[in-house]
């Protein structure tokens, strides 16, 4: 992605099966790079549809960034076929990219969770800004396997390894990885794309737009729809969140996502 004098195009596109993917790219021959985050929900169908668009759009790009779990991993995969760059893009996978550690509810269904918590309470641990849900202690039935992962054999460390994380937790171990590895990437001209999660992309979203900790909690990212921010030289947004779809598209989309975690 390259940083023009006078203005930078931003876009994201963010996609899971419990996976986002935010691609930061830009066409081939731009007027202004962009970084583009697409979520998708479901999965396969909506990682094809995304790359498909980015596809007939001439997107091609550099470097991409994942997180270290397999659904970002495969999603990002999927959009670098469909996009003929399988073997053309340098893939980097690094923790700090990863959903927010749940901690204790960690394995549970979302729904179900609410069935015996109830829907204020999942709320106000998934939700909310900076309050974390019960750490997942040692006797947990996935505490083991995940600290013991060889995919984090080379990070975190044992001060770093997350027990359980708030949205705020989950901005301060992310925003590392954006200021000292992508934003260089982006002033020095290269075209990225980025496989994440929602919680990790929102993070990125709140420092772009500079929203309050209230208005990131509200902040419900429409399933498979890319959007794009256009930035200035100083990578200061010019124009947020631009939808690539309809409106209507986009608010069905977003109030799926805004449903999940509601009993039923």
């Amino acid at each position: 992605m390259r940083v023009l004098r006078d203005r930078a195009s931003l876009s994201f596109c963010d996609s899971q099966l419990e996976l986002r993917i935010n691609e930061i790219a830009r066409p081939v021959k731009p007027s202004c790079p962009i970084i583009r985050l697409c979520y998708l929900l479901i999965g396969l169908e909506e990682a094809i549809s995304a790359g498909k668009t980015l596809k007939q759009r001439c997107y091609e790009f550099d470097v991409a960034h994942t997180s270290v779990l397999k659904r970002a991993q495969d999603t990002l995969c999927t959009i670098l076929n469909q996009v003929d760059q399988k073997n053309s893009c340098t893939v980097y996978k690094n923790w700090r990219l990863n959903e927010r550690h749940y901690g204790s509810l960690t394995g549970l269904n979302k729904s179900e969770t609410a069935k015996k918590y109830g829907e204020d309470k999942v709320k106000l641990w998934r939700r909310s800004f900076d309050i974390p849900p019960p750490p997942m202690e040692v006797d947990h039935p996935y505490h083991c396997h995940i600290r013991n992962d060889p995919r984090y054999v080379d990070g975190p460390s044992e001060c770093e390894f997350p027990t359980h994380e708030s949205l705020k937790m989950t901005i301060q171990r992310t925003l590392p990885y954006w200021n000292n590895v992508i934003v260089p990437q982006i002033k020095n001209g290269c075209r990225i794309i980025i496989s994440a999660h929602g919680n990790s992309l929102r993070g990125i979203i709140k420092h772009l737009d500079n929203i309050t900790d209230e208005g990131i909690m509200e902040l419900n990212l429409p399933t498979g729809i890319p959007f794009e921010y256009s930035l200035d030289e100083t990578l200061k947004p010019l124009v947020s969140m631009k939808f690539l779809g309809d409106d209507e598209t986009v608010k069905r989309a977003m109030d799926a996502v805004a449903s999940q975690g509601k009993a039923k």
